[in-house]
């Protein structure tokens, strides 16, 4: 399937505000289903949206994760300040495919990178957005629901991004 300009939603392309800080997580499925060159839109997207937050002045940190079978590369909070080395970082990732394995990804985002260690910081919201064409491997294991331990321990605020491809 091919990604038409319609299917990545260009108008989420909206930053939060200049005085509102954040630590962004983004978390990319790159499985088998999703493909090299649709992969490679997704990684134009992404460098678009993060050009439009603001990094620079270190109210926005934004982090990243590629998850398939297994949780993939990727970089924590801490690890680029400037728009220009995040989007640097987008650029060089890899494609593996594989499946769908969604629940490792978001355990690994909440043991490794929404922790001080990581660069998360105590005082700003944290936002989770997942990027994914399809079901996750294994749902029972993926659901988050207000009882689970992101929501308690991190006050994280999740997004749902539906590739449509």
């Amino acid at each position: 399937m091919n990604f038409s300009p319609k299917s990545i939603c260009y108008w989420c392309v909206i930053a939060p505000p200049r005085d509102c800080p954040s630590d962004i997580i983004l978390l990319v499925d790159g499985s088998g289903s999703i493909g090299s060159d649709n992969f490679a839109k997704v990684k134009s997207f992404l460098s678009k949206l993060v050009g439009r937050m603001d990094i620079d002045s270190g109210n926005t940190r934004v982090g990243l994760v590629t998850f398939s079978s297994n949780v993939g590369s990727g970089f924590n909070l801490s690890a680029y300040s400037t728009v220009a080395s995040v989007q640097a970082a987008i650029s060089s990732l890899s494609y593996f495919g594989g499946n769908t394995n969604t629940a490792a990804a978001l355990a690994y985002v909440r043991t490794r990178m929404l922790t001080s260690a990581a660069g998360d910081r105590s005082n700003v919201p944290n936002v989770v957005v997942v990027l994914t064409d399809g079901n996750s491997n294994n749902q029972s294991t993926t659901r988050v629901s207000e009882h689970t331990d992101i929501h308690k321990r991190t006050c994280c605020l999740c997004f749902l991004v539906f590739l449509l491809i």
